[in-house]
């Protein structure tokens, strides 16, 4: 009989060919360790029978049925994904809280000879672990924030850092969402949970070099559903910032730009303007409402930037002057943003001169 499965800790994930997560399918959905794929040996519905089982029937009941689907599924995922996986092949497995789940996954797959492992204290663990890198690693990269109104380029702005060789953290990308009231992502595409959010951000910040400055754009605390670590929050609240500042024809166009997907669903914008209601006249939201049902978008991203944005953005600029450095564009096209990218790389000092 293949010796019980090796307890590894985080650390030791390297070592190993596949991550396996062993829970339901919408526990991996919620959040899962990055690059691990789903073998679930309960399914959601499975998993909630057993779960039922044991609080009224007691333990036993429970394992009895639930011992046979875990065997079924084991076997087919060895059926399924694993037939051409050599000898020398080495899964790590987790579970919830390195229990039976991935207990049981582990032992099958070191009975057939593979040196299988289980993870210590599986995702719960794993999940403390990610809230500890969320306090930590903030205060220790050297930032440099990009702010501006909104239509001056600045997500366009780090991609063009990034081209130079720069290092940038997308926020808006790991968050899918713009953090605005029209910021959600195109085509439906839904936020992560707070925890997929917090694992891709700590992932991201695993894999930067601290000697070298972090490019971001300004957020505010909460961008669309999740939010930023307090930590974080504070890091870039301290850290020098560069104010891009362009033409509003400029700015305009390339909001016309970004958002044009908005225009293929006239009644879903105009809903989406309703979460100014409160914060603008009835007679304003109104117009507001007629124009997206009529597809006239420039009239109106005309006067939401000059009505709502522009206003909330210099609420929000910040006192310390003498952190700020303001960049001037004349144009935002993509010439522009190379060139200016290109000067922001090559300082490196703060406070940040352009």
């Amino acid at each position: 009989m293949a010796a019980k499965p090796d307890i590894v800790t985080l650390d030791q994930i390297g070592a190993f060919d596949t991550l396996i997560d062993a829970r339901s399918p919408a526990e991996f959905a919620l959040d899962h360790l990055p690059g691990a794929i789903n073998l679930p040996v309960l399914d959601d519905e499975e998993r909630r029978i057993v779960g039922t089982l044991y609080k009224q029937t007691g333990a036993f009941e429970a394992r009895r049925i639930g011992g046979a689907w875990v065997a079924r599924n084991i076997a087919r995922h060895i059926e399924a994904v694993m037939q051409d996986r050599p000898a020398r092949w080495r899964p790590l497995v987790y579970c919830w809280r390195g229990g039976q789940r991935s207990g049981a996954f582990a032992l099958w797959l070191r009975q057939i000879g593979w040196a299988a492992a289980q993870l210590q204290g599986g995702y719960k663990g794993y999940r403390r672990w990610v809230l500890g890198q969320l306090d930590a690693l903030p205060p220790t990269l050297d930032w440099r924030v990009i702010a501006g109104p909104t239509g001056s380029g600045k997500t366009r702005l780090l991609q063009a850092l990034a081209a130079q060789g720069a290092q940038v953290l997308d926020l808006e990308a790991l968050a899918r969402h713009r953090g605005s009231i029209l910021g959600a992502w195109p085509d439906g595409q839904p936020q992560p949970s707070q925890k997929a959010f917090d694992t891709a951000l700590v992932d991201a910040l695993r894999h930067f070099d601290p000697v070298r400055p972090v490019w971001v754009e300004a957020e505010s605390r909460k961008i669309g559903a999740v939010q930023l670590p307090e930590a974080m929050t504070a890091a870039l609240q301290r850290a020098p910032r560069v104010q891009v500042e362009a033409p509003f024809a400029a700015r305009l166009a390339l909001v016309l730009q970004d958002y044009a997907w908005l225009g293929r669903d006239p009644q879903a914008l105009a809903l989406r303007l309703s979460a100014l209601r409160g914060l603008q006249s009835n007679d304003t939201l109104a117009r507001w409402q007629a124009w997206a049902q009529a597809g006239r978008l420039p009239e109106l991203f005309a006067e939401l930037m000059t009505h709502h944005y522009d206003p909330l953005y210099r609420r929000h600029l910040r006192a310390d002057g003498a952190r700020i450095t303001v960049l001037e564009l004349p144009a935002l096209d993509d010439g522009a943003l190379a060139e200016a990218a290109a000067r922001l790389h090559a300082t490196v000092c703060a406070p940040v001169a352009v």
